[in-house]
């Protein structure tokens, strides 16, 4: 492992922005001063450039195992270092699903091999699965996913006495799928009365409606509140929701916090006329009020963390009729640009953009030395040309679906360099194979 000194960066960290050097070794950062000398050190002159720390991304579907002809978790972790993410961690609707220890340690396993990114995995819950769920380590899991509301795969969990067991039990993190299944099936038929089998991609947000989301979290935040949950409410979508999330105390005394998905920021309804099912994500992107009021609540830190629920299908799955295309896209690669195309346009400040995108997830699942640039720290590192003009286009996509949403849609600020654990992973569009990330650790008592 090289000794690297990152110097003349101006570090974006904690709510502050200096320029200053950065003194890498043994996979963690040594030093932090305006100006470091260290023989033999190898040096990455960062000047004009900023530096983030590693961006954690607390959503992704890297569809490994067994769903690998959409991406697979060396694939999709290629991407993710390619756009400044350095920890991610996955979910478990895959094939099999990640519902018993055995099959977590075999996912563990294959990250261990073929993640370029540090990684962490859910643990999925069943209407049968308790037992087993409650056997998940918290010092090395990143905690327990519950769909509460069916998506991509079958993992629907409805039994009352299941969810109230897990909800007063888990000694970690509960993370959940918020959508009210019998409305939104209730729903469905409707639309298929009124279309037949041809409905447009422009029904998603009515079909998978507010009152859906709403209910569900009302439902969710109830038995959190009644047994004293740790309850996260994944890539909330509506104005609705915010009303069940506080501003008004710190992260680490929060029992219920909430995620905001950089799609949810991004599109409103208005996008489906161009891009139809491309933007068919679980929960829909719903009309314009909603990303406003979504903006409104990140801003406030009523929403905790930005995240992507990256979840890539082929393109010919996606260019089949509503009913049969699946829902969720590929983002991991592009998060880290929509939210600088924010920032370009005087929305929100870097500063938060590191809060929202490193320092919170790392607090909120208490994550072991990482999500900031700290001396002692692993060093997940990102340095980015707020200057640079890049289109996105087939030639640098790079996740294994080869598509995006925001496929010829030219940004302002790219990554350079990307840092993990000490080891430079990728450079000028370069992907760096120099090993493995590692599995995340958490600081829990």
């Amino acid at each position: 492992m090289k000794t690297l000194i990152i110097k003349n960066g101006k570090i974006v960290n904690e709510n502050k922005i200096f320029e200053s050097d950065i003194l890498i070794k043994n996979g963690r950062i040594e030093k932090i001063n305006s100006s470091i000398y260290y023989e033999n050190a190898e040096i990455i002159d960062a000047k004009g450039n900023y530096i983030f720390p590693g961006i954690i991304d607390d959503q992704v579907h890297f569809r490994e195992p067994g769903l690998t002809h959409k991406g697979c978790i060396h694939s999709e972790s290629r991407a993710a270092v390619a756009g400044g993410v350095t920890s991610f961690m996955e979910m478990p609707n895959t094939n099999p699903t990640s519902t018993t220890i055995e099959r977590l340690e075999e996912k563990y396993n294959i990250g261990s091999k073929n993640s370029l990114a540090n990684y962490s995995f859910f643990m999925g819950v069943t209407n049968e699965n308790s037992d087993e769920v409650l056997k998940a380590n918290p010092q090395n899991v990143c905690g327990i996913k519950i769909f509460m509301g069916s998506s991509t795969g079958d993992m629907l969990v409805e039994n009352p006495k299941t969810l109230e067991r897990i909800y007063c039990q888990a000694e970690m993190l509960i993370a959940i799928h918020s959508e009210n299944d019998h409305i939104v099936k209730s729903n469905l038929e409707k639309a298929k009365l009124k279309y037949g089998e041809n409905i447009p991609p422009q029904a998603h947000p009515d079909i998978r409606d507010v009152n859906a989301c709403f209910k569900m979290t009302e439902y969710a935040v109830g038995i959190a509140k009644k047994c004293d949950t740790r309850l996260h409410v994944l890539h909330i979508s509506t104005e609705e929701e915010l009303a069940f999330f506080s501003n008004n105390i710190p992260l680490k005394n929060k029992k219920i916090t909430a995620e905001v998905c950089v799609h949810h920021l991004w599109f409103d309804a208005s996008d489906y006329d161009s891009l139809g099912n491309l933007i068919k994500w679980n929960p829909a992107i719903k009309e314009a009020r909603h990303k406003k009021a979504l903006w409104k609540a990140l801003l406030d830190d009523r929403l905790d963390i930005i995240a992507t629920d990256h979840a890539p299908h082929t393109w010919d799955e996606k260019q089949q009729n509503y009913l049969k295309a699946p829902s969720g896209g590929p983002l991991v690669q592009h998060s880290l640009n929509v939210m600088l195309e924010f920032y370009h346009q005087g929305k929100i400040s870097l500063e938060k953009i590191v809060d929202k995108m490193c320092h919170k997830p790392a607090e909120l699942f208490e994550i072991k030395e990482r999500g900031f640039i700290r001396e002692g720290y692993k060093a997940d590192l990102a340095i980015v040309d707020l200057s640079k003009k890049w289109e996105v286009n087939k030639s640098n996509i790079l996740y294994l679906c080869g598509w995006s949403a925001f496929e010829n849609k030219t940004f302002t600020g790219k990554v350079t360099h990307t840092f993990i654990n000490g080891n430079l992973a990728y450079s000028n569009d370069k992907i760096i194979e120099f090993g493995t990330g590692e599995r995340l650790l958490f600081d829990r008592k």
